[in-house]
């Protein structure tokens, strides 16, 4: 098969998600450089092909790996499997928590060579500030980086499905951790990380919460943990030293506003059309994800009235709209 063939059908066979013909023809290609004399490049095909096999199809292995069926549905029930796609450059963020973040990816990148000399890298975060301010997508972009998938564990059914359960489910997915390395998103962490003191918290809450603080003190798997609050002010204060890094998000600035707009709006080549320093303006005091949705709004439109009706008044109306929605 000419290399021009097997591009195009390693290309289709990703769009139709055809694992196997993908990796037959990843494969083929990598066969073809060692042939070349390129025993370097294939080489290192073969290493991403392998690192990808592990990374897409070990994902659905965790379940069939607990050998108990009542068990396997358990954690089916409680997590959920994302494979993100974001990157770092997808993200617009300011240079502390860009910092902060590459902290987390660089060290997990020399996990082996950290642990030759007894250090553990980060693996424990804490994600605090408003809704909106990139939270999920932080933990979605490091499970890309790293080519690990992400779970995420669904803590309102944690606590309303299985009252008085909740203690054993929870154990089961830091059990979990240590079979399968991946990124685990604890979202909304205060519906069972909220002060113990709480005169109207629940027994049942209670204990999970010192479940938790039992299970991320004596995890030693190579998973990471991420968890993720709008209210920080609610969580109890031992949960703060049992995490390695507490990486605080903010709304955004008017520069970075700026730059969501033009990153966004590139994809359809329409933010030349617009005003963005006085659209960003507009919109101090707006989320990532509100700009993100007027974005949204403004491709959708163009798709379905066409450019005449795109328009800086629109794209400002957008705006007001967000900021008062009713």
């Amino acid at each position: 098969m000419a290399a021009a063939d097997q591009i195009k059908t390693l290309i289709k066979s990703f769009a139709e998600d055809d694992e196997d013909r993908f990796y037959a023809t990843a494969m083929q290609i990598a066969a073809a450089e060692a042939r070349k004399g390129n025993e370097a490049l294939a080489n290192e095909l073969k290493k991403l092909i392998d690192k990808s096999k592990v990374s897409r199809r070990g994902a659905q292995a965790i379940i069939k790996s607990i050998p108990v069926n009542t068990a396997q549905k358990e954690l089916n029930d409680l997590l959920e499997l994302i494979h993100p796609k974001e990157r770092m450059k997808d993200m617009v963020l300011d240079s502390n928590l860009k910092k902060a973040i590459n902290r987390t990816l660089d060290e997990q990148r020399k996990l082996e060579l950290l642990k030759q000399h007894n250090h553990t890298p980060r693996k424990k975060l804490l994600f605090v500030g408003p809704p909106g301010c990139g939270k999920t997508m932080s933990a979605r972009v490091i499970a890309s980086e790293l080519a690990l998938p992400l779970f995420v564990i669904r803590l309102d059914g944690l606590i309303s499905r299985y009252m008085g359960e909740s203690i054993a489910k929870l154990k089961l997915i830091f059990d979990a951790m240590h079979q399968f390395r991946a990124v685990y998103l604890f979202d909304e962490f205060d519906s069972i990380g909220s002060n113990r003191n709480y005169s109207n918290d629940v027994g049942e809450i209670k204990r999970v919460l010192n479940t938790f603080l039992l299970q991320i003190e004596k995890d030693d798997s190579n998973s990471l943990v991420v968890a993720a609050t709008n209210l920080p002010d609610t969580l109890d204060k031992a949960l703060f030293r049992r995490f390695d890094d507490i990486i605080q998000f903010t709304l955004p600035s008017k520069d970075e506003i700026f730059k969501l707009f033009k990153l966004d709006l590139e994809d359809f080549s329409l933010a030349g059309r617009f005003d963005l320093k006085k659209a960003a303006q507009e919109s101090i005091g707006l989320s990532f994800a509100d700009v993100h949705k007027i974005c949204q709004d403004i491709e959708k439109d163009l798709l379905v009235y066409g450019a005449e009706e795109i328009s800086q008044e629109r794209l400002i109306s957008y705006i007001h709209h967000r900021k008062k929605p009713f």
